[in-house]
């Protein structure tokens, strides 16, 4: 494993660690991947404390990790629990990403200080054993995450075909395109990243479309952000916050941050420079990750108000009613409905019209179309930092989006798309568990004064 990265490899195992300048750490950048070169940082005087050209140079790699916020399998935590809870959970998903903020700041600092990103420190500071069982962990996180992302892609192209793509092609589409893509970097990494933005502003639009349509009680909402209580519930509720957690704070989305933000150019000899990336990274962060919250609680609120409560007949009858197809869905029984994606998006076009059933599967496409591309990314860093892998560019996807798509292709064969929701309350609930492994080294290497000098943290 210690092949190729040259004498520094055994110093920083065997004692304390040490930074190497940008292109130093065994003659190889990783962040060169995919990013061929580097946003330069203008130099802004004008402005003591605050500059929109700076914050605007060290604008992308916080949105694309705010990606991860937005995906099918976060979209799907948000439905069920509006669903199940009504609009009782809200203040889980405001905690969870207030955390999330929080350690995709400390994702960022490690980046931009050592000029490492995680998986290449934890390479360097833990022996073999350790080290690859890390790296299983977060290859199970990414490919449960994966799975969700994919079959989400699948079941938007099922809903707006009308049913004339099977889940299989659907699935068979999103490999074919997330690789197209993949390629989009070649022209440029602000180029990429301005399509990350459409795809976030294509999300917003759709699902602030439905939040509009639905007009949630705001008093309710509200209530339920900012009152940590839960009247009322049970252990499906319980399951369904801790699935909110692994939705929103996914382990392979630190080790991707920490990988993005080696893509400005910074001095690293520089404190000053130093303390200016940390204070933009974390105001983009910021932003992205509100962005990404409101879209979430647009969500929510949706399916609080629109199916909380609800029974199977009840929307059996209002479906019947607008003539919209799919009418085995719902049973004629009293029980309590039940909904997914793909549910959902049946349910908001017996509701409110054909047309929001269309721009609800318009928005999970753009969801899972950017969450399997950016997991991909994370992918390739996890696998070059903790494998030391220098494989070229098209085996290395191809390797990675084989091992996540695999399993992924297996379910949309065999398993009909009405019947998944078991299948992403689980996937949820595994990212859940996976968190540890991305906690304790982030912690860890961050709090080490010996690795983060002055920004290291503190009590």
């Amino acid at each position: 494993m210690a092949q190729g990265k040259g004498v520094e490899t055994t110093q920083t195992q065997r004692g304390a660690p040490s930074v190497f300048p940008e292109g130093q750490n065994g003659g190889t950048d990783l962040s060169s991947t995919y990013f061929h070169h580097k946003v330069p940082i203008p130099d802004d005087d004008s402005q003591m404390w605050f500059s929109f050209r700076k914050l605007w140079a060290f604008t992308g790699p916080g949105f694309l990790m705010s990606i991860a916020y937005l995906d099918p399998g976060n979209i799907e935590s948000d439905l069920q629990s509006g669903a199940k809870a009504g609009f009782k959970l809200l203040w889980v998903l405001l905690g969870a990403t207030i955390i999330g903020l929080l350690l995709q700041r400390l994702a960022a600092r490690l980046g931009v200080v050592t000029g490492m990103h995680l998986a290449e420190v934890c390479n360097r500071q833990y022996p073999t054993v350790p080290r690859i069982v890390l790296w299983l962990m977060v290859e199970l996180a990414i490919i449960g995450s994966d799975m969700q992302e994919v079959i989400g892609c699948a079941i938007a192209f099922n809903l707006l075909s009308s049913g004339r793509i099977p889940l299989w092609g659907g699935v068979l589409i999103t490999i074919i395109d997330t690789f197209v893509f993949l390629f989009l970097d070649k022209y440029g990494l602000r180029k990429l990243e301005a399509f990350f933005g459409v795809l976030i502003t294509i999300m917003a639009i759709t699902f602030g479309y439905e939040y509009v349509m639905v007009r949630p009680d705001q008093g309710e909402l509200l209530k339920g952000m900012f009152m940590p209580y839960c009247e009322g519930c049970g252990p499906v509720q319980l399951e369904q916050a801790v699935g909110i957690v692994g939705a929103v704070i996914m382990p392979h989305n630190i080790y991707l941050h920490s990988a993005l933000v080696k893509s400005r150019q910074i001095d690293r000899s520089s404190k000053k420079e130093l303390k200016e990336a940390n204070k933009y990274f974390f105001i983009e962060s910021t932003i992205a990750l509100f962005l990404s919250f409101l879209i979430n609680v647009f969500v929510v609120a949706v399916f609080a108000e629109a199916v909380y409560g609800r029974t199977n007949i009840e929307v059996h009858d209002i479906c019947n009613a607008t003539g919209i197809l799919h009418l085995d869905l719902f049973p004629l029984n009293n029980e309590t409905l039940q909904v997914d994606i793909y549910k959902g998006g049946v349910v908001l076009g017996c509701i409110f019209g054909p047309a929001a059933l269309y721009i609800w599967a318009v928005g999970i496409l753009a969801a899972g179309q950017s969450s399997t591309m950016t997991g991909t990314y994370s992918g390739q860093f996890v696998m070059e930092g903790f494998l030391n892998l220098r494989w070229s560019r098209f085996s290395r996807v191809l390797l990675t989006r084989s091992i996540a798509i695999t399993p992924t292709l297996l379910v949309a064969i065999f398993q009909d798309v009405t019947h998944l929701t078991g299948m992403n309350d689980f996937l949820n609930v595994l990212q859940s568990m996976q968190l540890p492994f991305a906690l304790i080294p982030i912690l860890t290497f961050t709090s080490l004064s010996s690795l983060m000098s002055e920004f290291a943290n503190g009590l």
